[in-house]
């Protein structure tokens, strides 16, 4: 019966399009592909719009840290579902249009690599691209940074996570987390959609820690946020992972509800509504959505500070590095930091865990620092290396049925090496 409903949807799709083309609609090409074919069916449906899941590993979000923690949980083993609220992965590169992640590089040798750094390369040379020559120490930080074809990103990222056996859930939210025996439940929810998820771990990748909020754990946010960005591009075409799109600043864009975020994208799109009719100029692009900076931060079990970040200080738990200016952005504009030179700052295990948590660990710009330490760690390839490193640690910890911080920590060294992440310290 089911053969026959697709048989008879595919008939009815194509009718159509012939009786579109009839009547005069420009349609150059057309392929057919049929919904489910790529969709994991290891779930259990307990009723119309109702579904159960249970894995190893939940990562909530799917930008820059959670794409990366996702792929990694799933190749060291654990059984792994990624939950994003948008329509696709990459957050800040993909829906936000800040396509330009870094940086990997400082001082003349690669410092982050692993997973973030496979698909950003892949995602270049796809695109016939070219790669900086990271050898080469530039007279400004942003002269190695990497255009990267957003659109081909996302659905590079999609198909590394079904390549890894990643479950992947977009339009859909944690509403409640409460803990269980064996680890968490997760109740969730989308249009039209119910789900109650049972996880071993929690890799909370939201930007906002928002699964850390949910349990009642303290975060940290200052009285004001950094603004953030709405990319357009008007009176020129748009060439993705070639050139940068226009941004207008959005002060007091927050990220931290649907409200807040609501009200950020309306006033960015209003803004640029403004300046196509001042500049009587043809918008050619516009991001969907509002690239953010700033959210709140968790409280762990280490915080980094600006003296850490800037000192370039040796964590003895230290899982990855990170570079970037220290990039505080104002109503006056930005006026980038630089580090001073040989400086490489690391991130340590203890700033990715929720003070006094278990079961739980965070990656991207929501980990545990300082507003001014924050500015240089929530950029991209940090996060990414942030991802990879809470993944390595989540994964081990509910193959052992433990918790994150007490994870040994030759065994995360480890396998961050084996999965070709960059680790301080290791030779």
């Amino acid at each position: 019966m089911k053969d026959i409903e697709k048989k008879d949807r595919r008939d009815f799709l194509q009718h159509s399009i012939l009786s579109a083309a009839g009547a005069g609609l420009a349609i150059a090409s057309t392929t057919h592909v049929v919904v489910g074919e790529e969709t994991d069916e290891e779930q259990d449906s307990t009723a119309e719009g109702s579904v159960t899941n249970e894995v190893d590993v939940f990562v909530a979000g799917g930008g820059a840290a959670g794409t990366i923690a996702a792929i990694q949980a799933a190749r060291a083993g654990a059984k792994t579902l990624i939950m994003e609220r948008n329509s696709q992965l990459g957050g800040t590169t993909t829906t936000g249009g800040m396509s330009f992640p870094g940086l990997f590089d400082a001082w003349g040798k690669q410092i982050i690599a692993g997973i973030g750094w496979e698909l950003v390369r892949e995602s270049v040379e796809l695109d016939r691209g070219t790669l900086p020559d990271f050898s080469t120490v530039p007279q400004r930080h942003w002269q190695n940074q990497i255009r990267v074809n957003q659109f081909l990103y996302a659905i590079l990222a999609e198909e590394k996570c079904r390549q890894a056996g990643v479950q992947i859930a977009y339009y859909e939210s944690p509403q409640a987390v409460t803990k269980t025996a064996d680890g968490w439940q997760i109740d969730c929810v989308g249009f039209g959609t119910r789900r109650r998820v049972f996880c071993k771990q929690i890799i909370d990748c939201t930007g906002g820690a928002e699964v850390v909020g949910m349990l009642g754990l303290p975060r940290l946010r200052g009285d004001e946020t950094q603004p953030g960005s709405m990319l357009f591009q008007l009176g020129r075409a748009n060439s993705p992972g070639r050139g940068g799109l226009q941004q207008l600043y959005v002060h007091e864009a927050d990220s931290s509800n649907s409200r807040t975020v609501t009200a950020a994208n309306l006033t960015g799109r209003r803004a640029v509504l403004e300046r196509v009719r001042r500049q009587r100029s043809r918008l050619m692009h516009l991001q969907p959505e509002v690239a953010f900076r700033e959210s709140y931060r968790i409280v762990g079990e280490t915080v980094i500070t600006v003296d850490d970040y800037t000192s370039g200080r040796k964590f003895d738990d230290a899982v990855c590095n990170a570079f970037y200016p220290v990039d505080l952005h104002t109503r006056t504009g930005v006026r980038p930091k630089p580090l001073e030179p040989g400086i490489v700052p690391t991130i340590p295990l203890r700033a990715l865990i929720p003070k006094g948590s278990r079961n739980l660990i965070v990656a991207g710009r929501c980990v545990s620092s300082d507003r001014l330490a924050n500015s240089g760690l929530r950029v991209q390839a940090p996060c990414m290396a942030t991802g990879q490193a809470a993944a390595v640690v989540a994964s081990l910890a509910a193959k052992n049925h433990t918790t994150p911080l007490d994870v040994p920590l030759a065994e995360i060294r480890k396998l961050l090496g084996d999965h070709g992440a960059i680790v301080p310290g290791k030779s």
